[in-house]
């Protein structure tokens, strides 16, 4: 099987943020499974002038590779509605989108393109539920899972360099943890966008969780959707759950709906519910070693037997060809073409004249007088996209979405 990934490279499209967890971690297990593997750069705008270039890529990557399946993994409104939609005609791929952080974007996300997918893929219970409300039957809970390469055996907890780590952008309210535990004479080396350290290679990730006696995950959202300890807090399952074990460490993660789905807690990993919770188990499992390298045991073995992502992709190709055989019949095999005429009068869509530049410029002028050229540019798209999803709805994402065409570099 051929499968054609859309993603980024880099974390958000950015190379100083490292290797992205989708490049690093997805690619490499569909090799595994035999398949021929195609990358798509979708998410660094550098690569395309526009979306509109970008998506006129797309088609010509999909009508020359002729993939089975088109593995996606978006960030917004990068991949038109249209283009999907083109893209799943007679003898055209199967289209899979893994999303990510479902447990907050599913209303402005995922309920209004989840029916241009064959598969959609979500990792939040609750999202599912919401997605039978809503009649999206194509709609299936996967989870985060380990890289089957980096599997690793635990190593006992007095060979271990770092006594507690955690590897993850410094965002929302973990430096404050991180601060309250430094505070408390707990020492704790951090990795990641954010930190002092700064990113780590994708590669050397493994070798961090396993040389620690114990490696921390915290379960919340980015800052801007409610991070922090207020009401508004989301704590999902981050794929650090799997990750950790999976490298043969010890993981010490912030409670989250649906984790003993995945682990026996207590036994396989250990769980926190708040500061004073967290110091306290990181005090008990430092000093009781045996205790700690029992519990690191137990969750390696869970994660080899039954979360690394050869397993989980498995069953997802397979349900995604079910659903691509009812429009493939009619179209010899290799011979999908692209609609061009059609997509040709959706990227018109996207063009934007003067009376747009003018209200481009007029939404950008007060958020750069606070807070400078560039973050003044990004709050403005950011308003802009929270107006646009909530009245528009499912044109956000499309060629004539208003957020896209404004704002291409900043999105």
């Amino acid at each position: 099987m051929k499968v054609l990934c859309v993603f980024g490279r880099h974390n958000y499209g950015v190379p100083s943020r490292g290797i992205g967890y989708e490049y690093a971690n997805f690619l490499p297990a569909l090799e595994r499974l035999g398949h021929e593997v195609v990358f798509f750069e979708s998410f660094d705008r550098s690569a395309w002038s526009d979306f509109a270039a970008l998506n006129r890529a797309l088609l010509a990557a999909a009508q020359r590779e002729q993939p089975d399946v088109m593995l996606f993994v978006l960030l917004g409104y990068e991949v038109w509605t249209q283009t999907l939609d083109l893209l799943r005609t007679p003898g055209g791929p199967a289209l899979v989108n893994w999303s990510t952080d479902d447990s907050w974007k599913y209303e402005q996300f995922s309920r209004l393109v989840a029916p241009h997918f064959d598969l959609y893929v979500t990792t939040a219970q609750a999202a599912l539920a919401k997605a039978r409300r809503d009649g999206l039957e194509n709609v299936v809970l996967s989870q985060w899972a380990a890289n089957g390469q980096a599997l690793g055996e635990p190593v006992p907890a007095a060979q271990c360099r770092y006594d507690v780590s955690f590897v993850g952008s410094a965002y929302g309210s973990r430096p404050r943890w991180i601060q309250s535990l430094r505070s408390r004479g707990i020492a704790v080396e951090c990795f990641g966008h954010g930190w002092p350290r700064g990113p780590v290679a994708a590669e050397d990730i493994a070798g961090i969780h396993r040389a620690s006696r114990i490696s921390l995950n915290f379960g919340d959202s980015p800052p801007l959707l409610g991070a922090g300890t207020g009401p508004l807090r989301r704590r999902q399952i981050k794929a650090r759950v799997f990750e950790v074990p999976g490298a043969g460490g010890f993981l010490l993660t912030e409670a989250a709906e649906g984790l003993d789905r995945y682990y026996r807690i207590g036994e396989e990993i250990a769980v926190f519910d708040d500061l004073d919770d967290l110091a306290g188990k990181i005090r008990r499992y430092l000093r009781d070693t045996e205790l700690r390298d029992a519990i690191a045991r137990r969750g390696f073995v869970r994660t080899r037997e039954e979360h690394t992502y050869e397993r989980r992709f498995l069953p997802l190709l397979n349900a995604a060809l079910e659903q691509r055989t009812w429009r493939g019949a009619a179209i010899p095999a290799n011979q999908w073409q692209a609609a061009w005429k059609d997509f040709e009068q959706v990227a018109a869509l996207h063009a934007i004249g003067p009376g747009l530049r003018l209200a481009r410029r007029l939404l950008m002028l007060p958020m750069q007088a606070v807070w400078g050229p560039a973050r003044g540019a990004r709050a403005a798209r950011r308003m802009l996209f929270e107006l646009s999803w909530r009245f528009a709805g499912e044109r956000t994402y499309g060629a004539a979405g208003l957020p896209g065409r404004l704002f291409y570099a900043q999105s």
